[in-house]
């Protein structure tokens, strides 16, 4: 496995290595002693999630859940590609309200890690696009909040594309509003 380290101190891009023939490829997606091999010591993953977002287009998130239920997310894409977003929301952080964005895809099977302290938040950019990821701990309906996916100064791959939102999305509270609960020192 092949990691580098983004702009964003903590979060990771991860590259499984894959080996093909004629019939397809095989890849480890998830290795625990491989990627402490590579120097990027995770913590235990309690949940796996699976969304289908249908539409080119659709923006999901920024998401997060506060503590004392937050959540750490390997992300990657099983089908399609997305356009995957991390913000920095740890207070006193040097990179705090900075984001990176990566493309993920089938294709290239990368995968972002994105530590608790962090918004998420992905575009897809392929119909059917599917996103699978690891968390660190449960959702917990109670601690999960959401930022407006245009207040944070992203800039998304829209062009000729129109924005696929959902109405938790639409109505989620600014960044400029957004008052965080993590600290430099989460990761």
């Amino acid at each position: 496995m092949f990691t580098e380290n983004t702009a964003l101190p903590g979060v990771v891009l991860v590259t499984p290595s894959r080996f093909g023939d004629h019939l397809g490829f095989f890849s480890e997606s998830w290795n625990k002693a491989k990627l402490e091999d590579a120097g990027l010591v995770l913590p235990e993953f309690v949940q796996d999630n699976h969304s289908l977002s249908g539409d080119v287009g659709t923006v999901r998130g920024l998401h997060f859940q506060r503590p004392p239920h937050a959540q750490g997310k390997l992300v990657r894409c099983g089908r399609g590609k997305i356009y995957d977003v991390a913000v920095d929301v740890r207070k006193g952080s040097a990179t705090y309200g900075k984001w990176i964005g990566e493309n993920l895809s089938f294709e290239n099977g990368k995968q972002l890690w994105i530590p608790a302290g962090f918004l998420h938040g992905f575009m897809t950019l392929e119909v059917d696009s599917e996103i699978v990821y690891k968390c660190t701990d449960y959702y917990a309906p109670e601690c999960d909040q959401t930022v407006k996916w245009d207040s944070c100064g992203i800039e998304w791959p829209l062009d000729g594309i129109t924005p696929v939102i959902s109405e938790k999305d639409e109505n989620a509270q600014s960044f400029r509003d957004f008052e965080t609960l993590f600290s430099k020192e989460i990761i």
